[in-house]
């Protein structure tokens, strides 16, 4: 029964479980315990802030969920999902990192290089099918560095 409910909340909230979402629910989980570790080794662990914490890790999959109905209205394209799940793994592989170190635990660098990528695909880019003013905000201040640079170049 469990597996049932889980396979219609996974095909309906989400489109089905990709890759991704397995790789966040790993990161979410992993951020969580080491969270929770690095707080227990500083003596700062209080179940308010874990609970608080718990919630965050329950909203993400919300915003997720609401990214793959997006998604559906625009034609099933499936650009917003990943965006999201781009953009939330690397919040969490840097949380992450960073309790690691709160812990003494040395980062490899490819672990940073994977923050740096995640970032990078998380970065909304410019739709032609879109007037300039309903561009995402990243893009319309890109687009008015760029001109502002251009202007500077001409004199």
């Amino acid at each position: 029964m469990a597996a049932i409910i889980g396979s219609v909340v996974a095909n309906y909230f989400f489109g089905g479980w990709s890759v991704l979402i397995n790789l966040l629910l790993v990161l979410v989980v992993i951020d969580w315990l080491t969270g929770w570790a690095a707080a227990w080794m500083a003596g700062e662990l209080k179940s308010r802030v874990g609970y608080r914490g718990i919630a965050r890790k329950v909203a993400i999959f919300g915003v997720v969920a609401v990214a793959h109905f997006i998604d559906l209205v625009l034609g099933g394209t499936g650009y917003f999902q990943d965006a999201v799940i781009f953009f939330y793994l690397a919040n969490e592989l840097l949380s992450v990192v960073e309790n690691a170190g709160r812990m003494g635990l040395p980062m490899p660098a490819i672990l940073l290089n994977a923050v740096r990528i995640f970032q990078s695909k998380a970065e909304p880019v410019e739709n032609p099918s879109l007037i300039p003013e309903a561009q995402p905000v990243a893009v319309q201040e890109k687009m008015k560095q760029e001109e502002e640079d251009a202007e500077q170049k001409t004199g």
